[in-house]
């Protein structure tokens, strides 16, 4: 039978829940980039140390136990929040002001943001942290029927909080920056407006996100807490028993290499002066193009790529996936032999490249679910998340020192010679595959 939840209407607070639960991630592995190269700070440094953002979200399997134990998933939910708040605010203080012949010359020095950065860390553990309680307070406080009901609205706030974090924030602090001509103070402005907005959701969720009698069962979590560290040892070792364990890791390591390095780039890329090898958008219109344009053509993938996968299945898909995945990146190839002024041109390119990845990172998500099956599918899942935030993290760590020393064209190139490690790995994924994955209800 069922368990009884005790709860508000579901509207009042999933759609918040979930925009709120992307606002931090986009800000943190987005934001900073965009913000770090407009600021003057060289892609070799803004590169590694952005990167290095991904790290919370590679390691939270190792802490989620304490989610569990340690009072409820709503209060970790919202003290997130709060703490997630409180570093937006000190971000909108603590922004430096490099000179504006450092931020023309590109040699604004990295140290010049340590307490951005530290912040930047900080929202980062945060948001890893609120992904794991929020998700788990989803299924607590909803009903079977009404998980099924929201798990698509959920995904539709996820994706809105894109569009605000890439293309809104963007835009606005192009605007601020084409009226100002004031860089650090534009950047200033749309984290004080983020740090507005996320802290007026952050009051809304304290009052509107239900309290479940279901997550009041604390003396029985303290209880279980021995039982809950022996269960997570036990995912840990099942899972590193697996079969085919070591070619699975490489296939999420290897699989998205090429777009590991070029999203590192792609936005220094689009803000480089023609003379530096770029094509000199401007903020906004980054905001436009790749936040917005770029963005709603990645949502169009995915969601094309799931129906197309749920047709076909895995195995018959998976090709054609790896081919959306590699092929696509060639546009950025032709951008930066061209540089193209039409920003017409240069929106279909990015649109192409985005579609491209949305399609194919489908093949991605089932393969992690697919290795994921059997028992403990969820926390197996969970340390394939990590592998999935690695393969973006360490590439991206070094793409910067790569394009310094070869320059945009040459480094676009490389990416399309690192698209022989995603159809190398997946010829050899290909064929360890059930044909029947996708296909059976």
């Amino acid at each position: 039978m069922e368990k009884q939840v005790k709860t508000r209407n579901p509207w009042f607070w999933v759609p918040t829940l979930y925009f709120a639960e992307g606002i931090p991630y986009f800000i943190v592995n987005n934001i900073s980039v965009m913000m770090l190269t407009k600021m003057g700070v060289p892609n070799d440094d803004m590169a590694f140390f952005t990167s290095l953002l991904y790290l919370p979200w590679a390691i939270k399997p190792f802490w989620s136990p304490f989610v569990d134990i340690i009072k409820t998933k709503r209060w970790w939910t919202i003290a997130m929040q709060v703490l997630m708040s409180i570093s937006f605010i000190l971000l909108t203080l603590c922004i430096p002001y490099p000179s504006a012949e450092e931020i023309t010359s590109g040699t604004t020095p990295i140290s010049m943001f340590t307490i951005t950065l530290i912040l930047f860390s900080i929202t980062a553990f945060a948001s890893a942290t609120h992904d794991i309680a929020a998700d788990g307070f989803y299924m607590i406080a909803l009903s079977q029927k009404n998980q099924a009901a929201f798990v698509g609205i959920r995904s539709t706030f996820y994706r809105l909080s894109s569009i605000f974090g890439q293309g809104v924030l963007v835009f606005i602090a192009g605007m601020i920056e084409s009226n100002t001509n004031d860089i650090p103070f534009s950047w200033r402005m749309t984290m004080l407006v983020t740090a507005v907005m996320f802290s007026l959701i952050t009051l809304y969720h304290t009052f509107f996100v239900p309290k479940p009698e279901v997550e009041k069962a604390d003396d029985h979590k303290k209880t279980t807490a021995k039982e809950i560290f022996m269960e997570f040892g036990r995912t840990f070792v099942t899972y590193f028993k697996k079969p085919y364990l070591w070619l699975a890791i490489l296939f999420m390591l290897l699989y998205r290499l090429p777009e590991a390095f070029l999203i590192k780039m792609c936005v220094p890329f689009l803000v480089a002066s023609r003379e530096a090898g770029g094509l000199g958008l401007s903020t906004a219109d980054v905001g436009l193009v790749y936040g917005t344009i770029g963005v709603l053509f990645l949502t169009v993938g995915g969601i094309l790529g799931g129906i197309y996968a749920s047709r076909v299945g895995l195995k018959r898909s998976l090709w054609i996936m790896a081919a959306c995945m590699t092929l696509p990146c060639l546009t950025f190839v032709y951008l930066a032999d061209f540089q193209p002024e039409n920003i017409a041109v240069i929106s279909t390119a990015v649109a192409i490249e985005q579609f491209g990845y949305g399609f194919g990172f489908t093949a991605y998500m089932l393969y992690m679910m697919y290795f994921s099956e059997g028992e403990f599918k969820t926390s197996h899942y969970a340390i394939c998340t990590a592998f999935m935030a690695l393969s973006m993290m360490i590439p991206g760590m070094f793409a910067g020192s790569l394009q310094m020393a070869v320059g945009y064209s040459t480094f676009f190139w490389f990416v399309i010679a690192c698209c022989a490690a995603t159809l190398g790995i997946t010829f050899f994924a290909d064929r360890r595959i059930d044909p029947e994955y996708g296909l059976k209800d």
